[in-house]
């Protein structure tokens, strides 16, 4: 399973988002879905983004986002005086598909964009597993 992660600014227009988006596509392919924190889950370029390219959006939790940070590639001090977190769009690829996940490389950041693609063989059941075992939790 392939996810593409979204960062943006608030005032980022929708065409800013798509067009990124397709730009990491050419490089790394189609991936099933848009993973974006709780924050921009209505935003306008995720929503226009998601459209375009007839994917589905996943919102990543912030426990989830937060635990993904260590495994990121790129961090942003700007970003995490902002909303609290270094790595928006590697951190929710990642988060969306599990502690056995690996990013297929840096973000790509355009015009008040970052998008990220994260990449997992595990199945759902093998990722969500890894998952209660790393924090703790129950089903």
């Amino acid at each position: 399973m392939m996810m593409v992660g979204i960062g943006c600014r608030a005032e980022t227009n929708a065409d800013a988002v798509i067009a990124l988006v397709r730009e990491a596509v050419a490089r790394w392919g189609m991936p099933d879905a848009l993973a974006v924190p709780p924050f921009r889950k209505n935003h306008p370029g995720v929503r226009a983004a998601a459209k375009a390219l007839s994917l589905p959006v996943r919102v990543v939790d912030f426990l989830a986002l937060a635990s993904a940070q260590p495994r990121c590639l790129t961090h942003s001090e700007r970003t995490r005086r902002a909303v609290g977190f270094g790595s928006i769009a590697e951190g929710c690829a990642l988060a969306a598909l599990g502690p056995a996940a690996r990013l297929l490389g840096p973000r790509l950041a355009a015009e008040g964009v970052t998008c990220a693609f994260a990449r997992t063989t595990a199945t759902a059941k093998e990722s969500l597993t890894a998952y209660f075992k790393k924090t703790g939790r129950s089903r």
